[in-house]
């Protein structure tokens, strides 16, 4: 995250997003910080869909194989009984343990993975404390503080802060 920056605090989810429209043209690389998911803001940040689902669906499948392979392991090479006359690979029996891994991989790899995508856990102080409560705000890096300064109140924001990013560490 920049060093410099300007924060612009807006009454109402409407006003952010004309805001961040027009914003987008001159500064293409910009945050926006919102109390709730306010819709079609990250078609106008021009954000990506997350790889989160994919991280997920690959590790459940990496728990459903592993599970699988371990009991086949088990029952089939290391240790055959023949129990009641059923084959040595009876995958049926072997659904409840594939589930649970399945599981198991998924959830902890979309919490290790959320973690990770989203850069946690952040090691810089907060700007507001309202910033994530009640307020709508768009962060702009620029070395440029008064010309954004100008572009955020004439786009109709009711606060304009400079904000110096601080690390936690740091004195």
């Amino acid at each position: 995250m920049a060093e410099n920056g300007v924060l612009g605090f807006f009454d109402n989810p409407q006003s952010l997003l004309e805001a961040a429209r027009k914003v987008r043209l001159n500064y293409p690389d910009f945050e926006a910080f919102t109390p709730y998911p306010v819709h079609g803001l990250d078609e106008i940040q021009g954000l990506r869909r997350s790889a989160l689902p994919f991280v997920t669906f690959s590790a459940g499948l990496t728990g459903c194989v592993l599970g699988f392979l371990f009991q086949y392991w088990t029952s089939v090479v290391d240790w055959p009984l023949n129990v009641g006359g059923k084959p040595l690979n009876s995958w049926p029996a072997f659904v409840p343990v594939m589930f649970e891994l399945t599981i198991l991989f998924a959830g902890v790899s979309t919490v290790f993975g959320m973690f990770w995508m989203n850069k946690l856990p952040c090691k810089q102080k907060a700007w507001d404390p309202s910033l994530t409560c009640d307020q709508f705000a768009l962060w702009i890096e620029t070395a440029n503080v008064r010309e954004v300064q100008d572009i955020l109140k004439k786009l109709g924001a009711q606060r304009v802060s400079h904000v110096h990013a601080q690390n936690w560490f740091e004195p």
